[in-house]
């Protein structure tokens, strides 16, 4: 059996509460309609589950979601789905219990930073700047570990819902990431078996608010990621949760941000200095990692400010 793409996603209507649902392209129907209109003891056990309920249990639940899709024809799609316009895109998993993000963790994005900022040994030219900063992310990724952080699960938002920027902030900016949605748990998960406890994939957005970055009333506090990175709806993540089986090559996907039509983030996620599996080993050496946790590998290429986002 050839098995055609899907994913998964979290949606309502006015008039509902969320409902796990398996979108085709950008067409969406609830997992409870499915199975009723179509039932068979091969998908059965999904009635009346939420993603988060699915990735409890993820290999069982991944042979049933499969299953089901199976038994998807034109017709059914025809008959059941809605385009993503007609109803309101939850956050796939509604809601992680733990977000992880590991930051400077793109060679490219890192280096184009620390040109920006001039950091780096005095008397070197831009070109000098940049052969030194290429050196020290080779021996980084040789000899270093990456650099993981936490945000709070309130952040999260769907992916096309309004964005609440705080008064506060005059220039936030965006990161765009791969999220890694995990499958199953654990604790000192060892990188050759890193990649078996990631369920899917998703687009996340970890919106940041850079003049609160810096704590200035007291400076060797250093970064304050609470403040900066942790305010309502500063994740938003989805639309939908893909499947693991259908990404053969994490490393080959190719993530574009726009904003207002101008493209302002287009890279490619072979660019990473610490890979997944390195990641998930380290997070898990510090911390239990928790099934349908996210991790976000952070970010792609810097942000530049949002603009045209409505003030709190």
């Amino acid at each position: 059996m050839i098995l055609q793409e899907y994913g998964l996603a979290t949606f309502r209507t006015d008039t509902e509460i969320p409902r796990a649902g398996f979108a085709i392209g950008e067409r969406i129907a609830a997992l409870d309609d499915l199975v009723r209109a179509y039932p068979s003891p091969s998908y059965e056990r999904l009635a009346g589950k939420s993603v988060l309920d699915l990735l409890q249990d993820w290999d069982s639940a991944l042979e049933a979601v499969n299953n089901l899709r199976a038994a998807i024809t034109e017709t059914v799609i025809q008959d059941h789905f809605r385009a993503f316009s007609d109803v309101a895109i939850c956050p796939p998993v509604d809601l992680p219990r733990q977000v992880f993000c590991t930051g400077a963790n793109y060679r490219k994005h890192v280096i184009d930073l620390t040109l920006d900022m001039g950091v780096g040994p005095e008397g070197l030219d831009a070109a000098g700047l940049r052969r030194w900063a290429e050196n020290m992310m080779d021996e980084r990724a040789a000899t270093g570990e990456p650099y993981a952080f936490t945000k709070p699960v309130s952040t999260i938002g769907g992916a096309y819902d309004a964005l609440v920027v705080p008064t506060i902030e005059e220039k936030p900016d965006w990161e765009l990431e791969l999220g890694v949605i995990i499958g199953r748990g654990g604790r000192n998960i060892s990188r050759a078996d890193a990649m078996s406890h990631v369920a899917g994939y998703a687009i996340v957005d970890d919106v940041t608010s850079r003049s609160l970055i810096a704590r200035t009333d007291y400076k060797q506090l250093g970064t304050d990621w609470l403040r900066a990175k942790g305010q309502p709806g500063f994740l938003p993540f989805g639309p939908v949760l893909v499947p693991a089986q259908f990404v053969t090559d994490p490393y080959d996907l190719h993530l574009k941000l726009s904003l207002n039509g101008e493209v302002m983030q287009d890279e490619d996620a072979a660019d990473m200095i610490f890979d997944i599996s390195r990641q998930i080993e380290y997070i898990s050496r510090y911390t239990r990692l928790m099934c349908h946790s996210a991790c976000n590998i952070d970010p792609l290429s810097r942000g530049i400010g949002v603009q045209n986002l409505q003030a709190d």
